[in-house]
């Protein structure tokens, strides 16, 4: 059982009182992550693998380090397939465009996606002439696997598929639809910004080839991420970008690429933040994974019963808590939004996402929600009575647009 008032001391934003309830978009970040930045800025801010000074290399092992430190948290065998990004997005981005697409490819992918996993693959029909198949999901935000089966065939060259909605909290059965790609010959893409962040992850039982996730997400600073690629993979993915750490030889008519991750690592990387995400994967693993994964439920649970109490309020997403994290998406009777929202953070400092949540197909054509949904999500720092003091500000507001 975690120790939530502890863990509050660590995020004095929360102090005035605050509910953050938006961890889906972006988490907050604790003394600790902050103090091993400044630590960076203070004492050694220096570029890597540049000089032979002390500060330099004290920069380049700090730096590296953080690579070994989200290696070991989603569960690789080799540091080399650990690709510090910006974010998800880029990650994602970094597969599409550094791959060597042919004519028919197909890409399979689900209206469940984060449009950072859904337009990437869309704009490639233009440019390469691949095929996109769609897989829906339930109303209830479940993937079939019987659709994968349909759906995957041996002209199937990408499955790209988020781990956990942004929307609903549902968590994809991964592992057998990897099983259903590789029988195929095909490779597995994963979108893990919303489940890197919230339970245990391991790429090995996941037997994905490609993983991305966000630092903002998991109470790192943000402009990094990571993009995880299978060691077998990795010449095949062409890099984004090239220039400065990217070279292992260099003349006046050749060049020939470093090893990874340096080949996709262009220009001078986010050194600070990359260390901050170390320090944030430190805090994480401290505290326990799994231990966040139930607490989060737990409270997430309490609000999805509390809502569904209210005459007036719909909710989205399985009844089943069994697969699915702590985010629970709801609209109250024909009210905006967005107009639900601001009377969350006007009458008690409760803060939420209203609107699409970058997955448009999903909330307006799966869900039927046209002028999207407000979502609430949890993490390790939210408690129970800031569940209850949303619950209570939503009765009222029901109340009151009856």
């Amino acid at each position: 059982m975690l120790d939530v008032p502890r863990i509050r001391k660590d995020f004095p934003i929360l102090e005035p009182g605050i509910a953050y309830l938006d961890n889906a978009a972006s988490s907050l970040t604790p003394e600790q992550v902050l103090q091993k930045m400044m630590e960076f800025y203070h004492e050694y801010r220096t570029n890597i693998e540049r000089g032979v000074y002390g500060l330099s290399q004290r920069a380049s092992e700090e730096y590296e380090r953080a690579h070994r430190k989200a290696g070991d948290l989603i569960c690789t065998k080799s540091d080399s397939g650990i690709i510090m990004t910006r974010n998800t997005t880029e990650g994602i981005n970094l597969v599409a465009n550094g791959t060597e697409w042919r004519r028919g490819d197909v890409i399979v992918t689900t209206l469940l996606e984060h449009h950072s996993n859904f337009i990437v693959w869309l704009r490639l029909i233009k440019r390469f002439g691949v095929r996109v198949e769609i897989v829906r999901p339930s109303t209830e935000g479940v993937l079939d696997l019987n659709a994968f089966e349909k759906a995957i065939t041996d002209e199937t060259r990408l499955v790209a598929v988020t781990h956990v909605s942004n929307v609903l909290g549902t968590i994809a059965p991964i592992r057998e639809i990897a099983d259903m790609a590789h029988d195929h010959g095909a490779h597995i893409l994963v979108d893990g910004a919303q489940s890197v962040p919230h339970m245990s992850v391991d790429v090995t039982k996941l037997d994905c080839d490609f993983l991305a996730f966000s630092g903002h997400k998991m109470l790192g600073p943000t402009g990094v991420g990571c993009l995880y690629i299978r060691e077998e993979l990795l010449d095949e993915v062409e890099p984004i970008s090239i220039g400065g750490r990217t070279i292992g030889e260099v003349t006046s008519e050749h060049y020939t690429m470093a090893q990874s991750p340096m080949r996709f690592e262009a220009g001078t990387p986010p050194i600070a933040e990359a260390i901050g995400l170390g320090a944030a994967i430190d805090y994480l693993r401290g505290v326990g994974l799994d231990e966040i994964s139930e607490h989060e439920r737990g409270i997430a649970r309490r609000l999805h019963r509390g809502l569904s109490s209210i005459r007036g309020v719909r909710t989205f997403g399985p009844a089943e808590w069994g697969s699915r994290t702590g985010i629970v998406s709801f609209n109250v009777g024909n009210l905006n939004p967005h107009d639900v929202a601001l009377a969350l953070d006007v009458s008690g400092k409760v803060m939420v996402r209203s609107g699409f949540h970058c997955a448009m197909p999903l909330v307006r054509e799966v869900l039927g929600a046209r002028e999207g949904c407000v979502r609430a999500s949890t993490y390790l720092y939210n408690n129970e009575a800031e569940v209850e003091r949303l619950i209570a500000i939503i009765e009222r507001v029901s109340s009151e647009s009856a």
